[in-house]
């Protein structure tokens, strides 16, 4: 299993899979070839059926933009077997014949792997993969999952989570304070800042609820205009953890240190499904993305209120169970909606799914492992135009907007 630094990747919005995948592809194949006269990249299903929404052409052309020329193809029909969100690179001599080409997967979380390559970019370093293997080490040591991310990532993944740490914190309250619409043809206002006015005149629950939510929009919509987030496990689904934590320390006063633990096991949470399932909207649906940031929350969020590791798993598994099936239909191919109110919602679930599992032992039947590989063949089950193509549910509404 790789490291937790693939899950949180800090980059520009909106999107990991169709910006950032992207854009790092482009940069690995521009800097292999200084030689050549121009460029011409092919995108294939559904990158490239929401990639001018998800603002994929821009990411691509920023990197090739004073190099050579660039032609960028759309075939949103054609879907290659290995991953749903697919590019061809090719180099160009003077004449416009073909001097190389490569075939460059974007699959999720900002993550690439290149035609060829058996496994996933980088270095394997967890010997453990399932949840209830490393719970069994934790029964067995004493220790907590934070523990072992520390144990196989090394002393400097604090520092690198205290970074994470930093960023998240930029996005809740740069989005708290922008006002205005986001960009695209849905007109759609950001709602973070009113929504983090009114919950200060709540009291208790509904106060909670509503800053919650104000956390969670202000990161999405940060998102959604192109700032600066970081994928947790993915930039669609980056206002969940964020929300929680930052809610969390300001409520209970949480040390930055004891955040960047729950951090370390919020990540452990998202390797294990990427690496037994994938957190790729294109692949598997929404259910990878929020989903699975509302499972790494829901088990942050269990460890910072004194989780036993029972409880922390099973936090995990309600959240991430209740998300099963969920689609990939964005309006327009913008991560706008659903995909901002998704992230909201599953916030203020990821608590709820802390607050059960704390009234029982832990135990409970289905293993979070399971719920990960049902999550996995219920994605492959969905047709693909529930799966990041906005040809399906909430998609198909973009019709009606263009009327």
């Amino acid at each position: 299993m790789k490291s937790i630094k693939d899950i949180f990747v800090t980059g520009k919005g909106p999107s990991s899979s169709h910006t950032m995948g992207p854009r790092k592809a482009s940069l690995l194949f521009r800097d292999a070839h200084p030689e050549a006269a121009a460029f011409r990249v092919t995108l294939y299903g559904s990158l490239a059926a929401t990639g001018k929404g998800h603002l994929t052409d821009v990411a691509i052309e920023e990197v090739f933009k004073g190099v050579a020329p660039l032609e960028i193809v759309w075939r949103p029909q054609e879907f290659l077997p290995f991953h749903p969100n697919a590019m061809l690179f090719e180099s160009l001599d003077s004449e416009g014949g073909t001097t190389d080409r490569q075939t460059i997967y974007s699959t999720g979380g900002g993550s690439i792997v290149c035609e060829g390559e058996e496994q996933y970019e980088g270095e394997e370093l967890y010997p453990l993969t399932t949840m209830s293997d490393i719970m069994e080490w934790c029964n067995h040591t004493g220790r907590s999952y934070w523990e072992y991310v520390y144990e196989h990532e090394g002393e400097d993944i604090k520092y690198f989570l205290i970074n994470v740490w930093r960023h998240m914190c930029m996005a809740v309250e740069n989005g708290i304070s922008n006002e205005g619409v986001l960009p695209g043809p849905l007109h759609l206002r950001r709602k973070a800042a009113s929504y983090y006015v009114r919950s200060r005149g709540y009291k208790d629950n509904l106060r909670t609820r509503g800053l919650l939510f104000a956390y969670a929009l202000a990161v999405s919509e940060e998102n959604a205009s192109g700032g600066t987030v970081v994928t947790a496990p993915t930039c669609g689904s980056s206002g969940v953890v964020p929300a929680v934590l930052y809610h969390l320390q300001k409520e209970y006063d949480f040390s930055d240190s004891q955040i960047v633990r729950a951090l370390a096991t919020a990540g452990l949470v998202g390797a294990i499904v990427k690496a037994n399932a994938s957190v790729s909207g294109a692949e598997v649906g929404c259910q990878g993305e929020v989903g699975v940031a509302c499972a790494m929350a829901a088990a942050a969020a269990s460890q910072l209120m004194g989780g036993s590791p029972a409880q922390i798993e099973y936090a995990a598994e309600m959240a991430l169970e209740h998300h099963l099936g969920m689609t990939c239909d964005p309006m327009c191919g913008l991560v706008q909606i659903p995909c901002i109110e998704r992230n909201a919602m599953a916030a203020a679930r990821a608590i709820d799914a802390q607050i059960y599992s704390f009234y029982t032992d832990g135990a409970h039947r289905v293993p979070f492992d399971d719920v990960v590989s049902v999550m996995k063949r219920t994605g492959h089950d969905l047709p693909s135009l529930y799966k990041e193509t906005s040809e399906g549910g909430l998609g198909r509404l973009k019709l009606k907007l263009k009327k």
